[in-house]
This record gives C-alpha cells, structure tokens and sequence, in this order.
C-alpha cells in the first residue's frame, strides 16, 4: 500500500470545463449537463511549439497547466507520469495516409510527433522542466497504471509527480479500430508528503473487487468510453471530501483500490 497526497487537480471533459467547474457536478450538487471540449492553446508553450502541437498535446497540456495553477508545490522539482491508450491518433492517421502517396511525403513534425511520450515532451518543454519523465499505456486500464507508476515514482524519487491521463477521439478512419469517444483528460498533482491543501489516499491492487459505476448514466458512459474518463470515480470521491473507498480496474484480473481515509 502506498500513502500519497493530491495537491491539486486539473480536468477537462464534455461538460466538465476544469476541475473548479465540475466539483459541483461530481459532488452531486448540480446535475450533470454535456457539452462539448473547448479547444485550448498551451499557453506556457513558446510560439513556435505551440503551432506544432496538435489536438491530443493540446487536450493534454490544458489539465496539466491547470493542476499547475492550483499547486501549492513548486512544480522545478516534480517528476511526470502521462498515460494514454491511443496516443495521438490524428497524427498516426494522416502518416499512414502520406505513405499511401506515390511520394510518401510524411511531414517532419508529424513525424516527431508521432512518439508515444510527445506530450509528456511538449511539457517539459513549457514548465521547463528536466525531470525524470515517463509515458505509459495499458488499453483501458491505462489511468490505473498511470497512478501506479506514479506512486512508485514517489516512493523511489521522494519528490512530488505531475500525472497526466488524456485521450483523444480518434478520426473516422480509425473509429473502427480504436472505437469513438469524447475528449477527456485529468491531471494530478502527488506529493510524498502532506501539503496545505492536499488530501491523502492509500493506493493498493487488490484482486476480484467490483469497480463502481458513475451515478451519472452520461457520466457512466463516459468512463467507459474514454480510458483517461476511468478516473472518474476517482474524482467523484476526491470532490465529495468523505471516507470512502474506489475500485478501479486495472489488468490480469486486478484492480486498483484508491481509499480515503
């Protein structure tokens, strides 16, 4: 079992602007009501990164600085975990269809875009940060395996880690393959000990425990459809402030048990 801190929470999803916005939503004070992802520049990325980013760094950047903007840590000295299942699928479709051209003119910055970790990139890039960083994926149990690598991170490094888990909906070409969703993605930030504002969770694997739906049809459908969106009941118990207990799901028959004292 580990013991860690959340400092602070970025979120963006249908009808989830940021986590300020939806507090009241996952609380159960308001109802919920969709709408879509507004689309948002990185604003601590230079210029000329910030026109090179796609959709998907995008989706991604935009929790990670607002969880930023709520620290009470200082972020010179944070780690990063980023989890996705998909990745950039925008990316990797219009590479396969550069390279049934005659010419296969793939774009150089689609193709360094195309890694797995170019998020996780792009941030180090806009927080200036040269700490340890690692991109990780585990199809639906992705934002599971995110928290995971992240509290190993913070028992092994004793400093705080940023955890970014974000998913963009594929093109239609793709649909078939990877399924359609909306946009999600949420971010974390940890800390190995208490701060002002943090609240602590014990997170363990346990085996053969049920994972608890949303109350939320909408938002139910949503954590299924999405990878990242399976932190929702996570964030639900994280806005309600009570003693409880989250399942989520994870792989080969496990689950990941996140408790609030």
């Amino acid at each position: 079992m580990s013991v860690v801190h959340v400092d602070s929470v970025g979120l963006t999803g249908p009808g989830l602007a940021s986590w300020r916005e939806a507090l009241a939503v996952l609380a159960g004070a308001d109802a919920y009501r969709d709408a879509e992802v507004a689309r948002s520049a990185p604003e601590l990325l230079p210029a000329n990164e910030r026109r090179r980013v796609s959709a998907t760094v995008k989706l991604a950047l935009k929790v990670a600085e607002e969880a930023m903007r709520g620290a009470s840590l200082s972020m010179e000295r944070a780690c990063s975990v980023f989890a996705t299942r998909d990745g950039d699928t925008e990316i990797i479709d219009k590479i396969c269809e550069a390279l049934l051209l005659p010419e296969r003119p793939v774009s150089p910055t689609q193709f360094h875009n195309s890694v797995h970790n170019a998020a996780a990139g792009y941030w180090a890039i806009a927080a200036r940060s040269a700490m340890p960083s690692t991109t990780v994926s585990a199809y639906h149990a992705s934002f599971a395996a995110g928290l995971l690598e992240a509290c190993a991170q913070l028992r092994v490094e004793g400093r705080p880690v940023l955890l970014v888990a974000y998913d963009y909906p594929p093109p239609v070409t793709l649909e078939a393959s990877v399924g359609a969703y909306p946009p999600f993605a949420v971010a974390m930030l940890l800390s190995p000990e208490a701060t002002s504002q943090s609240i602590a969770v014990d997170v363990e694997t346990v085996t053969r425990e049920p994972v608890q739906p949303m109350d939320c049809a909408a938002l139910e459908r949503l954590r299924v459809g999405n990878p990242a969106a399976g932190s929702l009941p996570l964030l639900r118990a994280l806005a309600r402030g009570a003693a409880t207990r989250v399942i989520l799901p994870h792989v080969n028959g496990l689950q990941v048990a996140v408790r609030f004292p």
